[in-house]
């Protein structure tokens, strides 16, 4: 039986056994099983199942593993939230453990590397670039990375790689918040490698609070700057005639999205103008700016 003595150990049996019957009556819901149903999958009482649910049975541990198989799930699993917590912080473990008895061994290197992250354990050590489509990141990225021997990354390349879909589908398919999800991912899984790096990021990165959140702690932030008119040629020349396909109004629109974009990007640690510079006297000017804060050697 599990046994709870209460007055060597503390421990209020009735809150116990209480959320005991919550956490497998949830589990039950959770599998679309009625009582009387999980009743026959144990081989349990109907009476007994209910009194358990309410927090009112006591129950053999060879007993409760049977109703864990029955709800597909592990015993130390059913056992995880229903241990005593005395303070936010065991409860907020505890969350975690739940969350993470479930993941393979990819996974949790991964949650390591973002944890590492969100803590500080990984040096700043990559140089993010802000912008509107349009506004070099892609090609100033290249060549600033050719001059500082590092790799380049365009995030939205690694977001496709990561869903095996361009990001036309992603967004036809699943929506914005899977891909801001992806976005997460693919960022948290480049800085994770520790190694002076230039990233290209998508213009809307602004707007995804947890990884606009990571690049500026981790990252040495530049904003290209460029006239609206600018952003929206240079797209056109590349042969992407997207912005202008059936929307009389892609100017004001590109103007209303750079007005709503322009106060996170000026929260970057360096602007360039590269309407007014152009691409090489763009990297020129970057790798002045660069050379002060130790990033050149």
């Amino acid at each position: 039986m599990i046994e709870i003595i209460n007055e060597k150990n503390n421990i209020d049996e009735t809150a116990l056994l209480a959320r005991l019957g919550q956490r497998i009556r949830n589990l039950r819901k959770q599998q679309g099983l009625t009582i009387k149903e999980l009743a026959s999958k144990t081989g349990l009482s109907l009476r007994f199942l209910s009194q358990l649910e309410a927090g009112e049975g006591n129950i053999a541990l060879s007993r409760l593993a049977y109703i864990a198989n029955a709800l597909e799930i592990r015993l130390s699993e059913l056992l995880l939230e229903v241990e005593e917590t005395h303070s936010k912080s065991d409860r907020l473990r505890t969350e975690i453990d739940t969350l993470l008895v479930n993941c393979n061994e990819n996974e949790l290197m991964f949650i390591k590397r973002v944890v590492n992250l969100a803590l500080g354990q990984h040096q700043q050590s990559a140089i993010a670039l802000l912008g509107l489509r349009g506004a070099g990141k892609t090609t100033i990225g290249k060549k600033l990375a050719a001059k500082l021997t590092a790799p380049f990354w365009e995030l939205d390349e690694k977001i496709e790689d990561m869903a095996g879909l361009n990001l036309s589908e992603i967004f036809a398919l699943h929506g914005e918040t899977y891909y801001r999800r992806l976005e997460t991912q693919a960022l948290a899984e480049v800085l994770s490698r520790s190694q002076l790096a230039i990233i290209a990021l998508p213009g809307g990165i602004v707007n995804n609070l947890e990884a606009f959140s990571l690049t500026k702690q981790h990252c040495l932030t530049i904003w290209l700057k460029a006239k609206p008119e600018d952003h929206m040629e240079r797209v056109l020349k590349q042969g992407d005639r997207r912005p202008m396909a059936n929307r009389p109004n892609a100017m004001a629109e590109l103007r209303t999205i750079l007005a709503s974009r322009e106060p996170f990007y000026k929260e970057a640690n360096l602007s360039i103008d590269t309407s007014l510079l152009g691409i090489d006297k763009s990297v020129d000017s970057i790798l002045s700016e660069l050379a002060p804060l130790g990033w050149i050697k």
